[in-house]
């Protein structure tokens, strides 16, 4: 079981209490009548899959019911770290953004897992 911690409420609780929002810190249209369907198909419907530390909203649902973001890391799950909705895309020291390079398969790297 994952501990995540709440920034507002300022402890770490179960993951059964929050929900995954999506990505973090996507830039939203002003005016959502003048996009496209092709741009708010593309907005709305399509994100990317990468493989390493990406920058994900969570909400505390069974909490304080607020918003807020993460740095996690997609392949270890590790939650390197939380900061409230709003703040900036935090630099985390000696972790590299996911990129999106090919991902291995379970095959070529079960003789690496640690």
């Amino acid at each position: 079981m994952l501990l995540i911690y709440c920034p507002y409420c300022e402890e770490e609780r179960s993951e059964l209490e929050f929900r995954h929002g999506g990505d973090a810190h996507i830039a939203r249209s002003t005016n959502i009548a003048d996009v496209t369907d092709e741009a708010f198909e593309d907005y709305f419907f399509l994100r990317d899959n990468p493989k390493g530390l990406i920058f994900e909203r969570w909400r505390h649902i069974h909490g304080c019911g607020r918003f807020f973001n993460a740095a996690r890391d997609t392949v270890s799950d590790k939650f390197y770290m939380t900061y409230k909705a709003g703040e900036p895309k935090p630099v985390i020291p000696g972790v590299s953004p996911a990129t999106e390079k090919t991902v291995e398969t379970y095959e070529a790297t079960e003789g690496t897992a640690k």
